[in-house]
């Protein structure tokens, strides 16, 4: 499941992200905190880099490393940019339910197929990860 997660980590965060715009289409307007190509560039790398350390965790069964490498002084980052929390929560949340589906293997448009079996500790193991990273926006 986590190679599948980050295999397809760069449709998973840009469908989040357009997700996230598509609520809030003045995220993209001038003065919006997507505007311009070089602030949409940092959004996707920030949703990259989140689902990154999550799948770590998923990895090492273990949050320390999602904790101190990623959402360590993260809120105060942002808070500092003037990047929107809920607007990054959103995002977030729309990651979480693309990664759930995906390791429940619920995902509508899946590629490729993968062992049927029950995943979902993994599934709500993944969600307590996600969870942690907005709490901490």
């Amino acid at each position: 499941s986590v190679n599948y997660i980050v295999s397809n980590a760069s449709c998973i965060v840009s469908d989040a992200v357009s997700g996230m715009i598509c609520e809030n289409p003045g995220l993209i307007a001038p003065g919006g905190n997507c505007y311009t190509n070089r602030r949409m560039a940092a959004c996707l790398r920030d949703g990259e880099i989140i689902l990154r350390y999550v799948s770590y965790a998923l990895l090492a069964g273990d949050s320390s490393v999602l904790e101190d490498r990623c959402l360590n002084g993260l809120k105060e980052t942002y808070v500092a940019l003037g990047v929107p929390s809920n607007s990054s929560v959103r995002a977030v949340t729309i990651m979480k339910a693309a990664v759930t589906a995906f390791i429940n293997n619920t995902a509508s448009q899946r590629k490729v197929e993968v062992a049927s079996g029950d995943c979902s500790a993994l599934a709500a193991e993944a969600a307590t990860y996600f969870d942690k990273v907005g709490s901490s926006i």
